[in-house]
Order: C-alpha cells, then structure tokens, then sequence
C-alpha cells in the first residue's frame, strides 16, 4: 500500500498553542484522529482572524472544505502541549490549502502534519466563488 506524503513548506507564517486535552485521548491512550482534524481547525480559525477574517467572511466569501489528510509522526498524550504551525499552499482560481505542523512543544518532536483543501464559497447562493483577491495578494507569493 503506497503511503500519502505531505511536503511542509520551510516555514510557516503563523503558529498557536493548543494543550491536548482529556477529550482528545481515544481508546489507545493518545491523540484521537478525530481530535487532529479538530485541533487543525482550531488552528486554521486562529490563523485567520490572524489576518483579519473569519472561516465564514473573507473578504466577502466563505470557505468550504473539501478534502482533509493527517500523517501521523508520534503519539500525542494528555496534557501535552502542541505548536501547530500553519500556512497556505496550491493557491489556485477558486481554492487553496492550508499546511499544518503539530509538534510536542516540550520534546519538540513532530507529532503530524496535516493538510485540508477549501473552496471558498458563497453560502447565500451556495456556489463556487474565485479566491478574493485580498486573501489572493497575501498569500500567492508563496503557493508555487
């Protein structure tokens, strides 16, 4: 079975904290799955109001996801905490990705990377929008 593989960027424009909490541990006594894809979120709404916008107004438009993939690197436990490490990526006319790197703050050991595609999206309308060119001019520079 062939192994997905995410390139990280070579550094990221924005990083927060976040600890992993009693309701993050699944039944094999560490992070969740589901608890990253969550923790990503987290991480991607801070990132954004960052930049002045929310998941649901940039600049006019709001984001859809539409893919998601985490490689796990390590465990994560209770009470670590995590610096999630995020940026934009394959900017492209209608979407891009967002990059995350989620590392054990004390060990410094990567725990996963992840990566969820959008679209950005008019929810009124409920269609497809082009990438606003606000968000566009932060950030084309570094979707090669």
């Amino acid at each position: 079975m062939s192994r997905v593989k995410l390139d990280l960027p070579e550094d990221f424009r924005f990083s927060t904290e976040l600890a992993v909490r009693i309701g993050d541990i699944n039944y094999g006594g560490h992070l969740g799955n589901d608890s990253v894809l969550s923790m990503v979120h987290e991480a991607r709404v801070r990132f954004l109001k960052h930049y002045g916008f929310t998941e649901a107004d940039i600049d006019g438009t709001g984001i859809i996801m539409t893919d998601a993939v985490i490689i796990y690197k390590a465990e994560g436990f209770y009470g670590n905490i995590l610096r999630i490490e995020v940026d934009v990526s394959d900017l492209s006319k209608v979407g891009c990705d967002f990059i995350f790197r989620l590392t054990d703050k004390e060990k410094g050991s990567e725990i996963a990377r992840a990566k969820t595609g959008v679209v950005f999206f008019d929810y009124e309308r409920r269609r497809i929008m082009p990438v606003p060119e606000k968000f566009k001019n932060l950030f084309y520079d570094r979707s090669d």
